[in-house]
């Protein structure tokens, strides 16, 4: 089969196409049919990463696509059946396993390319919102990059299962009309504004409840500034670096903050079948009924995956960027 490898860590040029062996599922795993494969920020971490070695591996993590092996004990997903989620590997390919404890089933409302674009930002958002964030009923949340995939999918589960208040940031005034669309209630240019300030005036002082941080380091004061007493903070990402050169631990136990980082990608298969479960249980319905989407920006085929991970790495995006392979 065709797939998407690399030939060395390094940047978007390293992507290479290979021929492959069809992967063989195990007992608790499906064979899929891949139709579309999402971009993700943990695919260009991966490809960088300086500690892998050869072999090197397919890339992607999430797929949407149709069952062709079913040995499980799982009779919904027989062969044929529309199926998406989260992969351990392998996504960049024609064919790829998937657990099947965490395999979605696709309703008829929903394409493969949409499909493609749920499951690792939506999990991630409700996983930092609720299992980390504790965000509740109409609780104040600052989400960073509101026109990223995670940030566009936090926005619609903020709004839809919280009522919260929602204060985004971004870097153009059409990234900022986009957040507003899907509920976000304040707005703030991070390049002509300074976030920390216009959170204090937006909250008379008090700071916000719950804080969704992809940036780090250069944020950290701002983000301590911004944050209320007994605020809930939860690092996803470091685009901004991973060194604070001064931090001020007294501040952090005066306002008896929890700071919490997290990535979805490393967890186990059971964490991850857990949260999958309970996410469709909760969102499954609002997904199916269009009261929560995915946000796609725009769809590459299969020979452009290099350009969808410069694509990426531009910052042009509003949600999720999608692989082709039909």
């Amino acid at each position: 089969m065709r797939a998407i490898s690399i030939k060395h860590p390094g940047s978007a040029e390293v992507l290479e196409e290979i021929e492959a062996p069809i992967p063989e599922p195990k007992q608790d795993e499906l064979l899929i049919k891949v139709h579309t494969a999402a971009v993700n920020r943990t695919d260009i971490m991966r490809r960088e990463s300086p500690s892998l070695k050869p072999p090197y591996p397919i890339l992607g993590v999430e797929v949407a696509g149709e069952v062709i092996e079913n040995p499980s004990n799982d009779p919904r997903f027989s062969p044929g059946t529309r199926v998406y989620g989260l992969v351990n590997l392998g996504g960049y390919a024609e064919y790829a396993v998937m657990p099947a404890d965490r395999a979605i089933l696709l309703p008829d409302s929903l394409d493969y390319v949409s499909a493609a674009g749920i499951s690792e930002v939506f999990l991630t958002a409700y996983q930092t919102l609720y299992w980390l964030g504790d965000l509740q009923k109409e609780e104040t949340v600052l989400i960073h990059a509101g026109a990223s995939g995670v940030g566009t999918a936090a926005i619609q589960l903020a709004k839809q299962l919280s009522d919260a208040r929602i204060i985004v940031t971004a870097g153009s005034e059409e990234k900022l009309a986009f957040c507003k669309e899907l509920g976000a209630d304040e707005l703030i240019n991070y390049k002509t504004q300074v976030f920390s300030e216009e959170v204090r005036k937006l909250t008379n002082g008090q700071g916000v409840n719950v804080i969704l941080d992809f940036i780090g380091a250069s944020y950290w004061e701002k983000n301590l500034a911004s944050i209320a007493v007994d605020g809930r903070w939860v690092l996803i990402g470091m685009l901004g670096g991973t060194i604070v050169s001064k931090m001020d631990l007294g501040a952090l136990i005066n306002k008896r903050i929890q700071l919490t980082g997290t990535l979805l990608t490393p967890r186990s298969d059971a964490y991850k079948a857990k949260l999958t479960q309970e996410f469709m249980a909760i969102v499954g319905p609002y997904l199916e009924n269009g009261q929560v989407r995915p946000i796609i920006d725009r769809t590459f085929s299969f020979e452009e995956a290099r350009q969808a991970h410069e694509y990426m790495e531009a910052n042009k995006n509003i949600g999720k960027i999608i692989l082709t392979m039909d």
